[in-house]
């Protein structure tokens, strides 16, 4: 035997050799919140001398910067939603009772829809947001397009299958990722190749968006400092009731409503599962897009002890359906605002309309950042005038933030509640749902699922 043919059984005694490369001690490393907070910070700060200095390269610097991360994650957006619908709903094959967990997951984020809806229009009703801004009819401006029901349902079928990557029109890319989806699970084998070049699509881009997921602190910092620079602390006092209205709403949905369903519906530990959800929770925040973090709140869900089969259905739905956020305390709030302003009153009529278009009209925000589209269908089926649009703009990248931190933690909490209630949650793994940096999800985003899907009871 050879100097060199060392049996395994010899080398597990020696020493493990070095790997080669230069790696940075894990002390050295800052946590992706730390990352996160860093750049908040530093955006208000860049924002505030950008703005007191008059300091024009820095706010055109810190609006590139910004337009730049956000552009990136919209360049992942259309194909990314077609290969996770289409593989979402060839997985749902995997599942047992597929339909009755389709038609429970749907039932649930219409009821968490409704109670956020209510929400929203007890505070408007309450706190009279419109009241004392000084801001008058004058000072809106109506969008170049507005939208409406017929709108909504006759843009739901595409008239060319380029039209809407090119335009991100979501609604028509799920569409035809249903019917895609669908289509290959009628087909059956001879479809499979299919299958598997959409599967191995979809990795690529979840792959190719966690490389812009790892760019959010450098985005957090163009964003909020050119939010500071271009709006100011004038500006956002005028809205001061609006904002406090949305922020509220959002922080009773998520931190109160949320927790009591899975207190004494799910029937498990509301504080796990924050814990677990976080990571998406604060991506959120930051990104400003429920699509794009989506590979995140897919990952935290099978964490918290969602079968993955049914995970890869259910958050992809919710990415594009599912916003508590954007779609029911925003509008309800806003249109009450709108209408104070405009000296318009509102009925008992109105506010189930606006109740109605929070739950059915919710697939309208598309999962990207504002909800300017919602807001006009709330705003034209209440006749309410489309200037009201104008007014609330300005501030809606502050409002964002949180309501799509909402729109989130809500696509996690479903999954959660209709797989405890179908007792398919592995609560073990629940129970050990960690608080992992962001940064851990690199190492298990290709890890295959080791829990199969039981039979809903």
């Amino acid at each position: 035997m050879s100097a060199n043919s060392a049996t395994p059984a010899d080398q597990a005694g020696q020493p493990e050799k070095p790997q080669s490369g230069f790696r940075i001690p894990k002390f050295l490393k800052i946590p992706f919140w730390a990352q996160i907070l860093g750049g908040l910070v530093l955006g208000v700060l860049l924002g505030w001398l950008a703005r007191s200095q008059d300091i024009s390269w820095l706010v055109t610097t810190l609006s590139k910067v910004g337009d730049t991360f956000i552009g990136l994650l919209k360049l992942a957006v259309a194909p990314l939603v077609f290969f996770a619908i289409l593989v979402s709903i060839t997985n749902l094959r995997k599942v047992n009772n597929a339909a009755r967990l389709a038609t429970r997951t749907l039932l649930w984020f219409m009821i968490t829809s409704l109670i956020a809806v209510a929400i929203g229009l007890a505070i408007g009703l309450i706190t009279n947001p419109g009241s004392g801004t000084g801001l008058t009819p004058k000072d809106g401006k109506a969008p170049d397009h507005a939208g409406s029901w017929i709108d909504f349902l006759t843009g739901i079928i595409p008239t060319d299958v380029i039209t809407p990557f090119t335009e991100l029109n979501v609604l028509q890319i799920v569409f035809m990722a249903a019917v895609a989806g669908i289509a290959v699970l009628k087909i059956g084998d001879k479809a499979q190749p299919i299958l598997e070049l959409s599967e191995s699509v979809l990795a690529l881009l979840q792959k190719a968006l966690w490389w812009v997921i790892k760019l959010s602190p450098i985005g957090t910092v163009g964003l909020i400092g050119f939010a500071i620079a271009d709006y100011g602390w004038n500006l956002i006092s005028k809205y001061a009731t609006f904002t406090a209205d949305i922020y509220i709403g959002c922080a009773l949905v998520m931190f109160g409503v949320y927790p009591l369903l899975l207190a004494f519906v799910a029937k498990v530990n509301p504080l796990q599962f924050f814990k677990g959800a976080w990571p998406a929770i604060q991506l959120a925040f930051v990104s400003r897009s429920s699509v794009g973090t989506m590979p995140i709140t897919q990952k935290v869900t099978e964490r918290l002890g969602v079968p993955k089969e049914y995970t890869s259905f259910a958050v992809p739905f919710g990415a594009t359906t599912k916003m508590d956020g954007c779609a029911a305390i925003y509008p309800s709030i806003a249109a009450i605002f709108v209408a104070q302003i405009f000296d318009v009153n509102l009925g008992i009529k109105e506010y189930l309309l606006i109740a109605f278009v929070s739950v059915v009209g919710s697939a309208a925000t598309a999962g990207l950042t504002g909800a300017t589209v919602m807001l006009t269908l709330t705003l034209s089926t209440l006749g309410l005038p489309m200037e009201g649009v104008g007014l609330l703009l300005a501030i809606d990248p502050v409002l964002d933030m949180m309501r799509t931190a909402t729109n989130v933690a809500g696509q996690a909490l479903v999954p959660v509640v209709v797989a405890a209630r179908e007792k398919i949650l592995d609560r073990e793994a629940y129970e050990s749902a960690s608080a992992s940096p962001l940064d851990d999800f690199d190492s298990v985003e290709d890890a295959p699922s080791s829990r199969a899907v039981p039979a809903a009871a």
